[in-house]
Parts: structure tokens; sequence; C-alpha cells
């Protein structure tokens, strides 16, 4: 298992172990960038699959935990740590199959790393 902050909840995200995200929307600090199309845990690298929509061409976005900095269940909405485009700039996400592939995790847990730190703000 890997133990690393990107790929674990912040304890003051609002994430409660277990919760169930799916169809929540995801915003990033300077709008929405789309809505969980699912959740997963591979190799200790826990993640969301957002849907895009329109706004990048219909395509997915892997996102990991460790960027969450709130979960507000009453709007069931998502808040990130990072912008729309740094999201956008993250290693292209592809097939279902990447979400088991250990190196191309690595790969998004690597791009996420080198953000540079934002002061968080509240749901």
């Amino acid at each position: 298992m890997v133990i690393d902050g990107i790929w674990s909840y912040s304890p003051d995200s609002g994430y409660a172990e277990g919760q169930e995200l799916t169809g929540y929307t995801v915003a990033a600090t300077d709008g929405t960038i789309g809505h969980v199309d699912r959740q997963a845990d591979h190799f200790g690298m826990r993640h969301l699959v957002v849907d895009t929509g329109v706004w990048v061409f219909g395509r997915s976005v892997l996102v990991p935990v460790g960027v969450v900095t709130g979960v507000d269940t009453e709007g069931r909405k998502i808040s990130l740590s990072c912008t729309r485009g740094e999201v956008k700039a993250a290693p292209r996400f592809q097939t279902d199959s990447e979400t088991m592939d250990a190196a191309y995790l690595a790969s998004v847990g690597d791009y996420y790393h080198q953000l540079p730190p934002r002061e968080t703000t509240s749901t």
C-alpha cells in the first residue's frame, strides 16, 4: 500500500470514510470542472474519476483525493486546491484500465505533487 498524502483525504476536508461521492459536482479554485463519475482506491492510491462533460471535450480526468479541500454533503460539491488549467494539464486519462495501472497513477501523483501549494478555503 502506498502511504502518500496526495492519495489521502485531508482530515479537515469533510470527507467521511466510506462516503459515496458519485454524482457530486467538482470545483477547482476557479470554477466547476465536472462531476464525480466514480471513486477508486487501487494500490493505496485513492482517486476520483471526474467526467468533465463538454469542458474538456467530453473526456474524464483522474484526480488524487489529496487535492480535495472540501466535501459539502448538503450541496453535493467537492472543492479542489488546484485550478481548472492545472487539472486539464494533468497526465491524460484515456481508459478505465489506467486506474489499475500503478505507473500511470504514480505519474498523476507526481504531477499533482509539483503544483504550487495554495491557501485553502472552506466549501
